[in-house]
C-alpha cells in the first residue's frame, strides 16, 4: 500500500482521500461509531451545513453525557442544520441574536449549558427543551427529529465518559436529589 500526501489530502493508493486535518482519533471514530454515519446521512439528505460538524456533535454529546441526538435536533428545529444560522449560532441561541466564535464553540457551549447549568441540571429531556424554549410544541418538535435521526437510541454513549465526568454527573445528581426531600 502506498501512502501520497498532497494539498491536505491523504490518499492511500486504492482506498479513500481523508482530510490530512482530521486527526487520528476522529478517523478511528469515523470506521467504528454507527452514530456517525447516521448523523452525516441525516444531515446530507437535507444538504445541511451542520454534516462537516457531525463528528463534534457527537464528542460533545458523549463528554457531556447527552443523548448523542439532541443537539442535532435542536440545530435541526432552530436552523435547519445550520442552513438559516447566523454568526455561528445553529441553536437559536439567545432567541437567534448570539453568535460564536465558531460552530464548535457553539456546540460545545449548548451541550455545556444544557448538562452543567443550575437551571438544566437534574432536568429530564421534557423540561430541558420547554426551558431551552418555551412554546408548548417545542419539546415535541425537537423529539421527532430525534426519531428522525434515529428511531431508538443505539447506545447512550458509544465512547463513555471519563470516570471523572461521569462522577461528577453523579454527585451533582445525588445534591439535586437531596436537595428535592
Amino acid at each position: 500500500m502506498r501512502l501520497f500526501v498532497s494539498k491536505g489530502l491523504v490518499l492511500v493508493a486504492g482506498l479513500a482521500a481523508v482530510p490530512a486535518t482530521i486527526s487520528r482519533a476522529e478517523r478511528h471514530c469515523a470506521r467504528v461509531d454507527p452514530r456517525l454515519e447516521t448523523l452525516d446521512r441525516f444531515f446530507e439528505q437535507a444538504d445541511c451545513p451542520a454534516r462537516q460538524y457531525s463528528h463534534e456533535f457527537l464528542r460533545v454529546a458523549d463528554e457531556y453525557d447527552l443523548d448523542w441526538r439532541l443537539l442535532p435536533s435542536i440545530s435541526w428545529v432552530e436552523s435547519t442544520g445550520g442552513r438559516a444560522a447566523k454568526n455561528n449560532n445553529y441553536f437559536g441561541w439567545k432567541n437567534g441574536k448570539s453568535g460564536f466564535p465558531s460552530v464548535p464553540a457553539g456546540i460545545r457551549t449548548v451541550a455545556r449549558t444544557l448538562a452543567e447549568s443550575k437551571l438544566y441540571r437534574g432536568k429530564d429531556l421534557e423540561e430541558k427543551l420547554l426551558l431551552y424554549n418555551g412554546f408548548a410544541h417545542y419539546p415535541a418538535a425537537v423529539k421527532s427529529v430525534m426519531k428522525r435521526i434515529h428511531p431508538t437510541e443505539q447506545v447512550r454513549s458509544y465512547h463513555r465518559s471519563p470516570p471523572f465526568i461521569r462522577a461528577s454527573v453523579r454527585r451533582s445528581t445525588a445534591r439535586q436529589t437531596q436537595a428535592l426531600q
